[in-house]
């Protein structure tokens, strides 16, 4: 299973390689048992690696696994577990992922690549910046997405313009390549094969991680659809309304509860639009909204989007928790 921290470039985000190590490399992780893990299961879900950028969960199934070996997940520290993503269907916006790229992929001060822009024109996808290790030269590149076997993702270039110029025919006559224009060893998740892209989305956003294979990639209008593993069959998945966030199983943390074979469902409190989610700000969200007990001690908790709780004063009673006990949700 390929690391992923969910994109075109889908999804190309964090930092740098360790020089000498593959880009796309998979780096060690410890051995992590799965049978007593949290079972997870989202829909309707904008998901938030930053303030800025959300991406939209449409569906996923998975697992909460532990970073470490006898830790635990722990809502208040994204580093404390890694999503083990079973299905899902993820999207993301381009103004999401142009942010991703320049604040992340390429910040560092010496990036290949500066100012990007990505955009979509029908079925392809056009990345346009500047190479900044040949002086910012402006320049525009157009491919359409695949997959490759790995799991990764391939951008199929048809077209390179450096300064308004074609040079994928120059570079072919002078026998050189674009991944001798531009060095993707320091960024993590990209690799250059001939003309084409390679992207790794494991290994592309900021944490929480992501592990996963990328299964099929499509462009739906201004958003890159990446759909991840297989889909489940019908009575595999929990029948359940509504915008939401549902843990079973295992153990979990969040804030000063800490839950054994868990039973956590949060809920959006407006249906009408997606269930809109930071875990860096979902202490807000909690106490804007309210929680439930079930018969069993089950946390049924309601929460406000963090979109409506950003420009908002705090409650008069901030942190009081409602508590009635309700018929487990289903």
């Amino acid at each position: 299973m390929n690391r992923l921290t969910f994109t075109v470039l889908p999804l190309v985000a964090v930092g740098c390689c360790t020089e000498g190590r593959p880009s796309l490399a998979k780096p060690p992780q410890e051995k992590r048992s799965t049978t007593s893990a949290v079972q997870v299961d989202m829909r309707n879900v904008m998901y938030h690696i930053t303030d800025q950028v959300a991406v939209h969960i449409l569906q996923l199934q998975g697992l909460v696994l532990p970073t470490k070996r006898h830790g635990l997940p722990v809502f208040d520290d994204v580093q404390s577990f890694t999503l083990a993503i079973r299905f899902a269907e993820i999207a993301i916006g381009m103004d999401a992922l142009s942010h991703i790229l320049n604040q992340y992929v390429f910040a560092a001060p010496d990036a290949p690549i500066k100012d990007v822009t990505v955009t979509t024109v029908g079925n392809s996808i056009k990345v346009q910046g500047k190479l900044h290790a040949k002086g910012d030269l402006p320049f525009e590149t157009e491919g359409t997405p695949a997959v490759t076997p790995e799991g990764h993702m391939r951008l199929h270039t048809r077209k390179v313009t450096i300064a308004q110029v074609s040079v994928k025919g120059l570079m072919d006559l002078l026998g050189l390549k674009s991944a001798q224009l531009i060095n993707t060893d320091k960024v993590h998740g990209v690799r250059l094969e001939g003309n084409d892209l390679l992207l790794d989305p494991a290994l592309l956003l900021p944490p929480p991680h992501i592990e996963g294979r990328v299964t099929d990639v499509r462009i739906a209008g201004e958003q890159i659809i990446q759909v991840f593993g297989n889909r489940p069959k019908a009575d595999a998945v929990h029948q359940r309304s509504g915008n939401y966030m549902a843990y079973r199983g295992g153990q979990l943390r969040f804030g000063k509860l800490t839950m054994a074979n868990a039973d956590v469902v949060l809920i959006d409190m407006d249906p009408q639009d997606p269930f809109d989610v930071s875990l860096a700000h979902y202490k807000d969200q909690l106490v804007a909204g309210y929680t439930q007990i079930t018969p069993d001690f089950g946390l049924r908790v309601f929460m406000r989007d963090f979109n409506k709780v950003q420009n908002q004063p705090p409650p008069p009673q901030r942190g009081t928790l409602s508590r009635q006990h309700v018929a487990p949700l289903r």
